[in-house]
Formats: structure tokens, C-alpha cells, sequence
């Protein structure tokens, strides 16, 4: 899956006023003081879990690493969530906005900025209420006050509300006061309402979470503040629950320790693609595959499989991939659109590839093994691979020239895969060591890490340099806090919707779906690839994954089969134009224009369309390798 939408930066600065110096001086200085200890929090995390593996290995195991742990990692994601800000890193969507007039879509970026600001004052005095609650809590082994964990979120409120006046101050006057003019009048309108709303029982739930919720991301509002505020606002509207629940949820929902393999695995696919390991591995397939018919296909579609054991992230996939499999690809005469429609539906077929960030997701929210879902993750992709493979075969003669490319000799073939060998060794030792129960998916990843660094200096030389060190670990904390606050806007808005009796109407609705088992298999099917088209896999997941697990269930799917479909269903809604964001970022990594490959990837999608309906019913391709099965 994609961890975040492609930067907006710098579309949002060309749209704003001209800054003036000093404003330019405090923005660089404000993202220093907020950078630099992100990215100290992702290195000492890092170094944490590693010592605590040592420990463990050499019978001395420490008591206190993982609650440690536990408060850098609240840090982090907060610190990380206030430079993705600053980064215009959340993940939103851009559709729509992005063919609005350039005066038009400047005040939409203001709304968008003016929206996190309203959230995070509307929080503000929530989070000091939080905080000061915590002081009554002592932490087991390192006998802490609960403050110092939870000042976390209050001091990330605080930047986070600082950020957005930086970035306000940008923008025309004019938008500013036309923007809290709409925004105030929404509030005052709810007010107003309220006594209707309440009459209205779950009804109401449509104003909020269709109506408000829907409004927010069309109009470009990054979708974990659409969450935070829709919910906000519910409660506030209808209930007397306090906002300190809210923040409570959030921290909740950030905070399972199976979430901190996220910026673990981020950095680790940051280091692959920097010390030259995604490349070695790309070179082996191409001297294997490249000479036959759709060799080159056939070598993109090997190299997703191999990186996604690796990163976990679709975007670094596809980035780590497409840069050195292009060119050659188009001098063979391959279109750009045929281009980005295989490398999209590849990132597609990989979601299910262990370490995968939607499988870390799915194990935190509904308890399903992630050791389970690692060894159930790889035959469904190979299957779909397949099929694709199929396709590009089919394709391949009518958009390839028929330039004859000579069988690489058998000694390059042996020597590209000497120098690959110990990159290709690297998703093997990751999915061994959680498989086997040697480390939690969470530590595994800092194993990767130092085997990375390891092959960085030692093997892979020229690649690594210390001073892009900070750059790449704010980078991993921008990208783990966009994802991680994503998942605490949706636990929040999760916990409002089982409140209000939504999950029980849900769970009846689903549980009459004509055809048994067959029908609600095909329902979660259509349901989650809209939801990955609108929402993206991770905010999908941790809203709807509490409430139909337990229904599949109901209905005999086994949880781990289940997972593989809603996951490849998402994953075929995240890369399908027109909402899709990776498809989005696909475009921009393979440097292709949206349109060229509009008509093409359907063919592409439609194939594996059709080899996710036969994983959903075969379901031995999921749970077949489980242990007793």
C-alpha cells in the first residue's frame, strides 16, 4: 500500500502569496525544531528494539525496552504527523480539486490548511484534560507518571496548531476570513440543529459521516482530519461525551506496539533503494528474464514481489522499481501507458507480500496472528502475479517492437546474481524470523535495518551518506505520522460509530445478505474496493475491520482468508482511476501522465478482478500453508 499521498507542498506555495523573509526564515526554523527530534525519535527506537533483541538472544532480557519503546513511539507519531503537515504529506484527495481553476484551488488549499487548524483547537483543551488525567497512572517497570507518555499528544496539538498558523500566514487574507467564515457558519449550523439531530437517532449519522465527512475530502481535506472533525463534531452535536474520549481513542489507536514496525519498515525500504539493494536485485531478474517475450514485464512484476517483502510500502516499491526498469522498458517500445498500467496493477497484485503495512494494520485492530497473515500473504500474490504475467504476455506483442535482445551470457547471469545474493536473502530472513517466532514482526524489521546497514557499508558501497542521515529519518517519521495519525482519527471515529449502534445495524444488514456466505464475500469484495478507492486500505481497515470481521466469522471465513480478500479488494480500489491515490503515484514516479493510462490499466485490473474472485472462493490459497491445515 501507498503510506501517504504524493507532497503538496509545493503546489500549495504556488498557489499562495509571496512569502515574506521572515516568514520564510521562521517556517525553516520551526520545521528544524520539529525534523530534527523526529528523526531522533525513529534512530532511537531503532537502537531500543535492536539492544532488546540482543538482550533476549543472550538470556538477559531487558523488563522495560518495549514500555519505552511504547512512549517514543506516542512521540513520534505526533512529531512525525506535525512534519507531515508541515510536508503537506496526509494523505488526501485531489481529484476533484486538482481540475478546479487556479484561484479556486487556492482557496481550497486554505480550507483545507483552516480545517486541521479548527481541529486541533477544537482538541486543545481536550488533550491538557487527557494529559492531566494520565497523572494518576504509573507505568509497571519504569515507574514513570502517566504525563510523560501522554504530553505527547498535548505537545503535538501544540505544534501541530503552530504549524497551521505558519502555513495560514501564507495564504490570501481574503481566503483566510473567507474560509473560517464557512467553517464558523458550519458549526453555527450544527448548533442550531442540534435538537433535530438528536430526534433523528441514527439517521444523523448520515449528516456526519456522509455529508460532513464527504465534503471534507472532496474539497481536499486530508482524510484523517475529515475523521477527527466528523467525529468531533457528532459528539459534540448529539451526545454530552467529552472530547477527551476522542483524544483517549486516538492514543489508543496509535499506540498498539505492532503499529512501530510501521517507521521501522518505512526506514528500511528508504535504506534498500539508497544503498543500491532494490537495483542489484532488479539487475539478476533482468539478466535472467530480459531476453523473452514480456521479458522486462516479467522482471517488473518479479522485482514488486521481491521489494514488497522488503518495504512494506507501496509507494517506496513502485519507487525503488519503476526508475530502473523504464527506460529500458520504453526502448523496447513499450507505451507509457502500458507502462504505468502494469506498474499500478503490480502494486495492486503485491498487498498481501509480507511486511506489508495493511497486514500490521489488520493484525492490530482485529487480533488475527501476524504470523498468520505473513505466511498467508504470499500465495495469493504469486497468484495474481501469475495472471498479470499472463496479460503482459498477451500485451506484449502489440506494444513491443520486435527488437531481437540477445540471452545475457551465462556468466552474467552468475555474476549479477552473486552481487544480488545478499539483497535477495533479506526478505527471506524478515519473513523467516517473524514466521518462525525468532522476533515480532516489529523487531524483525530492525534486524532488516542493521543487515541493510550492514551491506550498505560492507557490500554495497557509494550509497550511503551520514549527512542524508536526518533527511531519511525525518522523511520515515513524515511518512509513519501521516499513517499512524490516520489511525487514530479512525479509531476515534470507529469507537463513535459502535456507540451510536451503527456496528449492531450494520452487523443485521450484512448478516441478511441473500446467498449466505457466497453473498457476503461478494459484497466485502465490492465494498472494500470502493472504500480503497475512497478512503485508502489503512483508514478502511481500522474503521470497518472491527465491525465485519466478527460477521465473516459468523458466516465460517476463516479470519486470515478474509483478510487476503478485503486486502486485495482494497488494493485494487487504492490503484483504480479516477479516486485511487496510488494510482496517483504511480503517475508520478513513473513520470507518466494520469490520462495515458486510463484506458489501459483496465485491462490490467480487470484480470486481477478476476483472480481475486477465485482466491475468494478457494480459499486453500490463503490458509493452505497455515500450520494444521
Amino acid at each position: 500500500m501507498s503510506i501517504a499521498a504524493p507532497p503538496h507542498g509545493e503546489c500549495e506555495c504556488e498557489l499562495a502569496l509571496a512569502s515574506p523573509g521572515w516568514l520564510d526564515t521562521l517556517d525553516a526554523g520551526f520545521r528544524r525544531l520539529v525534523e530534527v527530534p523526529a528523526a531522533l525519535l525513529v534512530a532511537a527506537e531503532v537502537l531500543i528494539l535492536f539492544v532488546g533483541i540482543c538482550a533476549r538472544t543472550f538470556h538477559r532480557p531487558i523488563i522495560w525496552s518495549d514500555e519505552l519503546a511504547s512512549i517514543l513511539f506516542l512521540w513520534l507519531a505526533m512529531f512525525g504527523a506535525v512534519v507531515a503537515l508541515l510536508r503537506g504529506e496526509h494523505m488526501r484527495l485531489t481529484f476533484l480539486v486538482s481540475g478546479l481553476s487556479p484561484r479556486v484551488r487556492a482557496w481550497t488549499e486554505t480550507l483545507a490548511v483552516g480545517a486541521m487548524f479548527m481541529l486541533f483547537a477544537l482538541m486543545l483543551h481536550s488533550a491538557y484534560d487527557y494529559t492531566e488525567d494520565q497523572s494518576f497512572v504509573e507505568m509497571p517497570a519504569l515507574g514513570w507518571s502517566g504525563v510523560v507518555r501522554a504530553a505527547a499528544v498535548l505537545v503535538g496539538f501544540v505544534l501541530a496548531l503552530l504549524a497551521c498558523c505558519i502555513k495560514l500566514a501564507r495564504h490570501r487574507p481574503v481566503d483566510v476570513a473567507a474560509v473560517a467564515a464557512l467553517l464558523g457558519a458550519i458549526a453555527l449550523g450544527l448548533y442550531l440543529a442540534a435538537p433535530l439531530l438528536v430526534t433523528a437517532g441514527n439517521w444523523s449519522l448520515m449528516v456526519f459521516f456522509v455529508g460532513l465527512l464527504g465534503a471534507g475530502v472532496l474539497a481536499g481535506v486530508p482524510i484523517a482530519f475529515s475523521f477527527a472533525l466528523a467525529t468531533a463534531a457528532y459528539l459534540l452535536t448529539t451526545t454530552s461525551t467529552p472530547l477527551t474520549i476522542v483524544v483517549g481513542r486516538m492514543d489508543e489507536g496509535m499506540s498498539g506496539l505492532i503499529l512501530l514496525a510501521i517507521p521501522l519498515f518505512v526506514l528500511l525500504g528508504q535504506l534498500v533503494e539508497v544503498t543500491g539493494m532494490a537495483r542489484v536485485m532488479v539487475a539478476f531478474l533482468a539478466s535472467l528474464l530480459g531476453h523473452v517475450k514480456a521479458g522486462m514485464s516479467y522482471v517488473l512484476l518479479g522485482a514488486m514481489l521481491l521489494v514488497s517483502g522488503i518495504s512494506g510500502s507501496k509507494t517506496a516499491d513502485m519507487a525503488a522499481v519503476a526508475p530502473v526498469l523504464f527506460p529500458e522498458m520504453r526502448r523496447r517500445g513499450m507505451k507509457d501507458g502500458e507502462l504505468l498500467s502494469l506498474l499500478a496493477a503490480s502494486g495492486a497484485m503485491s498487498e498481501t507480500i509480507p511486511p506489508s503495512i495493511v497486514l500490521i494494520a489488520i493484525a492490530s485492530v482485529t487480533g488475527v496472528s501476524i504470523a498468520a497473515l505473513f505466511t498467508a500473504g504470499i500465495m495469493p500474490a504469486l497468484v495474481l502475479a501469475l495472471v498479470l504475467a499472463v496479460v503482459a504476455r498477451w500485451r506484449a506483442g502489440r506494444e513491443e517492437d520486435q527488437t531481437v535482445v540477445a540471452r545475457a551470457p551465462m556468466s552474467i547471469v552468475v555474476k549479477s546474481l552473486a552481487i544480488a545474493l545478499p539483497a535477495l536473502l533479506l526478505p527471506f530472513l524478515i519473513r523467516t524470523a517473524v514466521v518462525e517466532g525468532f522476533a515480532t514482526a516489529t523487531e524483525v524489521s530492525t534486524i532488516g535495518i542493521a543487515y541493510s546497514l550492514v551491506l550498505g557499508i560492507l557490500v554495497y558501497r557509494g550509497g550511503l551518506r551520514w549527512r542524508a542521515a536526518i533527511p531519511m529519518l525525518a522523511r520515515t517519521a513524515s511518512l509513519s505520522g501521516a499513517i499512524l495519525f490516520i489511525v487514530g482519527a479512525a479509531s476515534a471515529m470507529s469507537w463513535a460509530l459502535t456507540q451510536s449502534g451503527f456496528s449492531h445495524a450494520l452487523a443485521a444488514a450484512m448478516a441478511a445478505v441473500p446467498g449466505g456466505q457466497t453473498g457476503f464475500l461478494l459484497v466485502s469484495v465490492v465494498a472494500f474496493m470502493v472504500l480503497g478507492s475512497l478512503l485508502e486500505g489503512i483508514p478502511a481497515i481500522v474503521l470497518f475491520g472491527p465491525l465485519l470481521f466478527p460477521i465473516a466469522k459468523q458466516f465460517g471465513v476463516h479470519e486470515v482468508h478474509y483478510s487476503m480478500v478485503v486486502i486485495l479488494a482494497m488494493g485494487l480500489g487504492l490503484f483504480a482511476p479516477p479516486f485511487g491515490l496510488c494510482y496517483y503515484a504511480a503517475c508520478i514516479i513513473g513520470q507518466v501522465a494520469p490520462e495515458a493510462g486510463m484506458r489501459r490499466i483496465w485491462i490490467y485490473l480487470g484480470s486481477l478482478f478476476v483472480g481475486l474472485l477465485f482466491l475468494t472462493f478457494v480459499p486453500w490459497f490463503s490458509i493452505g500453508f497455515l500450520p494444521g491445515k
